[in-house]
C-alpha cells in the first residue's frame, strides 16, 4: 500500500524555519519522483518543489527559490523540505506526493514543476504570523 505522511509543520514567526518531513511506505523513494505542493487560503494548490532520482535533480518554485531547499534521505524513504525565512504569504497547507514530470511523465526525473500526483498525503499545516 503506498502511502505518505507528512510532518513538522507549526506556527512560526515571519523570518523563521521550519524543516518538512514525508514518509514514504509500500514504495521504494530510490526509484521516484517526489513534489511538494502547498494550497494557501484563497488560492490555487501550487507546485513549490520536484525531487528526481538523481543528484542534483531537483527544481524550486521562484517565489521560494533561495528560501527552501528540497533533498532526500533514500536509505530512509523520506524526502524533506527545509524552509527559511519564512514569510506569512508562506502559511498554506504543505503537501508531498509521488509524481510523474514533463512532456516523456518520467518517474524518475523532474523536468521543472511540471508534475502529476499519483498519490498524495494528508498534508501538514505551516502558519506564519507574529
Amino acid at each position: 500500500q503506498v502511502q505518505l505522511v507528512e510532518s513538522g509543520g507549526g506556527l512560526v514567526q515571519p523570518g523563521g524555519s521550519l524543516t518538512l518531513s514525508c514518509a514514504a511506505s509500500g514504495f521504494s523513494l530510490e526509484y521516484y519522483n517526489i513534489g511538494w505542493f502547498r494550497q494557501a487560503p484563497g488560492k490555487e494548490r501550487e507546485g513549490v518543489s520536484c525531487s528526481g532520482t538523481g543528484d542534483g535533480n531537483t527544481y524550486v518554485a521562484d517565489s521560494v527559490k533561495g528560501r527552501f531547499t528540497i533533498s532526500r534521505d533514500n536509505a530512509k524513504n523520506r524526502v524533506f523540505l527545509q524552509m527559511n525565512n519564512l514569510e506569512p504569504e508562506d502559511t498554506a497547507i504543505y503537501y508531498c506526493a509521488l509524481v510523474s514530470s514533463g512532456a516523456t511523465k518520467s518517474y524518475t526525473e523532474c523536468d521543472g514543476l511540471d508534475m502529476v500526483s499519483d498519490y498524495w498525503g494528508q498534508g501538514t499545516q505551516v502558519t506564519v504570523s507574529s
